[in-house]
């Protein structure tokens, strides 16, 4: 519904008055052309002076409509205004004929907390042809940051989207290439996200990172692998100072925020502590999904995710390890190997996959781990249960649940005499990079597709769900 009106179905008012003096030209008019025709009529060549005058009148009336016509479509003066009915045609002349390509771009710029700041920004956006598909506003003590969802013609620089926004009034302005996902729209995501953490607190690091953009995460206990305390604590409401926030982990610690490149503002904070304050509520917890595998030889093995109620049987595990075996996953004194077992195997710190026997002894662990801005993959089978393929089962498995994760790339950390394990690396059929210094073999395997290696029909397994 517009509040302009149409020129043509614009009715104005009527007047009286005007009848009457046209009625009063139109008489007189009448009466000058009769007397003018009794004048002429009875001289020699009246009618001759009668048809001259005729064809003069005409004449003058086709000239007078000729130049009527012409002005009529003259471009207004300078200073004249337009009405809406006018503006109308002249948009669609200046509309492009056939859209051209576009691309998604992220936004995020403050304006002062002034009316009509807004409208003059996405005003400047509608002159390059910008299309505002989403618009979430960041209330700040001075000012406010606009963060917009954007499909921008290809043709577009971003320096010169840049340069348009800081004439309307923008400051501090980033952008960013977005893609299909960002098309979800923020409430929509949040309780995605929310969802994800209820259903499993490994998700806490990865619902934040989604949360948050592209962000360094970082879980720091409280106690360290040797049982001494770290000192790393936060107040119960968090803290944010601008580029960092920092959240007291419900398991212990902290778990540290970074974002170098753009402050949090305090709507992000809130969210973040929100779902920080979900995963609190609803304690420990890890889906208990298993997967039944036969082996070529004929034994069953179960796949299940593991936790912290797992470390006695982990331990155990340990116990039956050669100390080869131990000093290959954990690269230093045998004796330490417990100690990491309730870091390694706490949902804050990553996945992990444990591999029992139909007898319920635990044979093999797994784990995803992540490290900041990477993920680490490591393995631990027992010896008895070593070389029939139990390692490659659970790497290609901890593989999937990093692209599902959205990781783009893994490494594990191993020795250079560990065959095993880089035969599993090699195994996922994956672009693959070594680093070797001092005896110390660093494998990152790139996860810009998909392993080659299908989980769900992993040969020569024979599988069922439980």
């Amino acid at each position: 519904m517009t509040d302009v009106t149409s020129a043509k179905s614009a009715r104005r008012p009527h007047h009286w008055r005007r009848d009457v003096i046209e009625l009063a030209a139109l008489f007189t008019a009448v009466a000058v052309a009769d007397a003018i025709a009794n004048l002429i009529g009875h001289q020699p060549d009246g009618p001759y002076l009668l048809v001259a005058s005729a064809v003069a009148l005409t004449a003058t009336a086709a000239f007078h409509t000729w130049w009527a016509r012409r002005h009529s479509h003259a471009p207004p003066p300078p200073g004249a205004t337009a009405t809406a009915a006018d503006a109308a045609p002249a948009a669609d002349a200046a509309a492009p004929a056939t859209p051209g390509e576009t691309v998604l771009w992220r936004m995020r710029t403050t304006v002062r907390d002034v009316p009509g700041s807004l409208a003059a920004l996405c005003t400047v956006l509608a002159r390059h042809g910008i299309d505002i598909l989403t618009l979430q506003t960041h209330p700040l003590a001075q000012g406010t940051v606009d963060e917009f969802l954007l499909r921008v013609p290809a043709s577009l620089p971003a320096r010169e989207l840049s340069r348009a926004v800081a004439a309307a009034g923008g400051s501090s302005t980033w952008t960013e290439r977005a893609d299909a996902h960002d098309l979800v729209d923020a409430p929509t995501r949040v309780l995605g996200l929310a969802t994800r953490t209820a259903l499993d607190g490994a998700e806490l690091p990865l619902a934040l990172r989604q949360l948050l953009g592209r962000c360094t995460i970082h879980s720091l206990p409280a106690v360290s692998v040797t049982g001494r305390a770290t000192g790393e604590t936060a107040p119960v409401e968090g803290v944010l100072e601008e580029t960092v926030m920092r959240l007291r982990d419900p398991s212990g610690g902290v778990i540290s925020v970074e974002r170098p490149y753009l402050p949090f503002t305090p709507t992000e904070f809130a969210r973040a502590r929100a779902l920080v304050e979900l995963d609190a509520r609803l304690g420990p917890r890890v889906p208990r999904g298993e997967q039944v595998l036969r082996l070529p030889e004929g034994d069953e093995i179960t796949v299940r995710r593991a936790d912290r109620a797992d470390l006695a049987a982990a331990v155990e595990m340990h116990g039956r390890c050669s100390e080869r075996t131990l000093r290959l996953r954990y690269h230093g004194p045998v004796r330490d190997a417990d100690r990491y077992l309730d870091h390694l195997l706490s949902p804050r710190f990553g996945r992990t996959l444990a591999v029992q026997t139909a007898s319920g002894r635990l044979v093999a662990l797994g784990h995803l781990l992540w490290d900041g801005d990477e993920t680490e993959v490591a393995l631990l089978v027992e010896d008895e249960w070593q070389r029939r393929g139990i390692g490659s089962e659970l790497l290609a498995r901890l593989v999937a649940l990093a692209v599902e994760a959205g990781c783009e790339n893994v490494y594990a950390v191993t020795q250079a005499s560990n065959a095993g394990m880089v035969a599993a690396m090699r195994s996922l059929s994956l672009p693959l990079d070594y680093q070797i210094e001092e005896g110390t073999l660093v494998l990152t395997a790139r996860l810009a597709a998909p392993p080659a290696r299908s989980l769900p029909h992993s040969p020569p397994y024979e599988q069922a769900e439980r």
